[in-house]
């Protein structure tokens, strides 16, 4: 069994309990409320700004050569992704200045604040937690949570809608990227690492929707 066919298997479990969240559940199923989907921009502008430097801080601290290519190369591609989310809040009439200048939710907040931890202070690899759930999730769910959203909107046209249903394709083959990164991995100790940060980002990620949903009157028994 590979790296990537082991750390799907005994995440299992952290995986359904993340799809099973109350808002993801009601998003997918039925759309969101324009204040809901703003929020979750917001929310997700937060997150992503850090993406570039959280990369470019694994890479200078891994001595995995390989690893480090890998980490640049994925650098280019991810510069610039927090102002497709700002053009989205503009498209749909959202404060996108006021966004920049406040603060995030809670829960983004931790997020954030673990990712530079671990990467400074756990391991660089911990950053794969990170990517393997925030896009394995957005490959999973982002295009179908979309067209959901954009129905119960009555919008048609594709403005406000670029980050995730482009993140969703994106992802889709950052799936596969990380997929072929982690069976590359030849250092054993790695698989735990990378292991415990998948599941505290489940839980972390996880966190970010259930504080949307306690925000936006998401019962916690919703189907």
């Amino acid at each position: 069994m590979s790296f990537y066919e082991r750390l799907i298997a005994d995440t299992a479990a952290e995986r359904e309990g993340f799809q099973a969240i109350p808002l993801i559940r009601e998003v997918m199923g039925g759309g969101a409320t324009r204040a809901m989907y703003l929020d979750f921009l917001a929310q997700a502008y937060h997150h992503v700004r850090h993406t570039f430097p959280l990369l470019a801080s694994a890479a200078a601290r891994t001595t995995d050569l390989s690893y480090q290519k890998a980490l640049l190369s994925y650098m280019n591609e991810e510069r610039g992704h927090d102002e497709w989310i700002l053009d989205d809040i503009r498209a749909l009439g959202g404060d996108a200045e006021g966004v920049r200048d406040r603060k995030a939710g809670a829960a983004c907040q931790l997020m954030v604040a673990y990712s530079y931890y671990a990467v400074e202070h756990v391991s660089p690899y911990a950053l794969l937690g990170s990517v393997h759930v925030l896009e394995g999730m957005s490959a999973a769910l982002a295009v179908h949570a979309a067209s959901a959203i954009q129905k119960s909107l009555g919008v048609r046209e594709d403005g406000g809608f670029s980050y995730l249903c482009s993140h969703g394709e994106l992802d889709v083959l950052h799936v596969e990227f990380f997929k072929s990164l982690v069976n590359e991995i030849a250092d054993p100790r790695a698989f735990d690492v990378v292991l415990d940060s998948v599941r505290m980002f489940y839980q972390l990620y996880g966190d970010i929707f259930r504080e949307l949903g306690a925000r936006h009157g998401v019962k916690s028994h919703a189907a």
